[in-house]
């Protein structure tokens, strides 16, 4: 049986916060509010817990899992990029948008396309999602909310609950949060692509 933490979606209880982020350090996989939907989120270094996601989620290893970051500070660790490319990433984040990118070596491979090594890369404008970050002191591995045969991400966190309260360790309800998924750009070509459209705008990267 999950727990239910609601926190304040503009000013988040710390309390709640760092017990949440037990959680996580624990291989717990939670349910959590961004500025585009909500998403699950677990660990970056722990297997088991990815193996879950993907197992809520029923997609393989085909399907790229996010890198949900802070900020900037952390990119050269987990992702190779141009000076053109950090400038757009700079001008465009925090907000609504996933970026594909070459990964580094320091990324596990399970967490990779099994056939390229690439990553995709999140920094979300949610103060919940700010918080935990904050706590963790390192990237949450991530994926948008979107249930087996559905379309588009879960927005209710009672319904959350009600869906996943067997699967997941934590359902954190921090309101409404948009129903629409993140922009997803790819920045491994020689120019950005736009790969879904989503809630960040993609006009800036029409180069």
């Amino acid at each position: 049986m999950s727990q239910f933490f609601a926190i304040h979606p503009e000013t988040p209880q710390l309390r709640l916060i760092k017990q949440a982020v037990e959680i996580v350090r624990g291989g717990g996989v939670i349910a959590y509010p961004t500025d585009s939907a909500y998403a699950l989120g677990c660990h970056l270094g722990d297997k088991q817990a990815v193996d879950r996601i993907r197992e809520i989620r029923q997609i393989d290893d085909r399907h790229h899992l996010t890198l949900v970051c802070s900020d900037l500070s952390e990119l050269s660790l987990y992702a190779k990029v141009d000076n053109m490319d950090f400038r757009l990433l700079k001008n465009n984040t925090p907000g609504p948008y996933t970026f594909i990118l070459n990964a580094t070596r320091e990324v596990p491979r399970r967490l990779m396309h099994p056939k390229k090594r690439e990553l995709g890369l999140r920094i979300p404008q949610h103060p919940i999602t700010q918080a935990l970050l904050a706590e963790l002191g390192e990237p949450l591995l991530s994926t948008s909310l979107i249930m087996p045969g559905e379309e588009e991400p879960m927005v209710e966190p009672w319904a959350i609950r009600e869906a996943l309260e067997h699967s997941v360790d934590l359902v954190i309800d921090g309101g409404y949060c948009g129903y629409v998924p993140t922009t997803v750009i790819s920045l491994l070509g020689d120019k950005p692509e736009e790969l879904r459209e989503g809630a960040g705008n993609p006009e800036p990267f029409h180069v």
